[in-house]
């Protein structure tokens, strides 16, 4: 047993104890974040807000590029996402969950390639190419830009996106000795499954009462 928590935790080892209080802080309000994107409640995007700032700089720290960009751009997502969530389409109802159409899958495709391009110019310009785990990092930033523009318009499918991103997430955390990251991905990854169904329940709901 001690050498499994060796393997988890002993990375910590020579890390400064801020660094890894920010990292739980992160992991406090993401997981905040997502239990309250579960429930389709607007206080995803605060608590989401305060997770990603920690985040951007903890993974500058640990030369995780793309994921720290990811951070930056799920910032300005938010600001996004909170105002569309929060708009009224008409004197009564806020925007509500809905599923993509074809002029979606257009920009989603566009963001997916568009941030396979920019991640790896980021990657080039600083010179921080580590192997797998720098191509690994772009794949999923890849996956995360759509899965939280989805987010942001109220598209069922970002659970899919964010879902693939998380679960690809967790091997290349735990490799980077960011455990309790590691940890949080995985939670992450069911509650992608689980906030699926809850809104697709919510969807259907909305459907009968339209």
């Amino acid at each position: 047993m001690s050498h499994i928590f060796d393997w988890l935790f002993g990375q910590y080892k020579g890390i400064e104890t801020h660094l890894v209080v920010l990292e739980l802080l992160g992991v406090f309000f993401a997981v905040l974040s997502v239990l309250y994107s579960k429930k389709n409640s607007v206080l995803v995007y605060p608590t989401g807000i305060i997770s990603t700032i920690i985040f951007v700089y903890i993974l500058y720290f640990y030369n995780l590029l793309g994921d720290m960009i990811i951070n930056a751009y799920y910032f300005a997502m938010s600001i996004y996402g909170w105002y569309i969530w929060t708009r009224k389409v008409d004197e009564v109802h806020v925007t509500p969950i809905s599923t993509v159409v074809n002029a979606d899958k257009k920009i989603m495709t566009g963001i997916f390639i568009g941030a396979i391009v920019f991640i790896s110019l980021v990657y080039e310009l600083f010179e921080k190419w580590e192997t797998w785990v720098s191509y690994v990092d772009i794949i999923t930033t890849a996956f995360f830009f759509v899965g939280m523009w989805l987010l942001a318009k109220r598209k069922i499918e970002n659970w899919i996106y964010l879902m693939i991103g998380n679960i690809i997430s967790v091997p290349l955390y735990f490799y980077k000795g960011l455990t309790f990251s590691a940890f949080l991905y995985i939670f992450l990854s069911i509650i992608a499954i689980l906030g699926y169904f809850s809104w697709k329940k919510l969807l259907n709901n909305n459907l009968q009462t339209a």
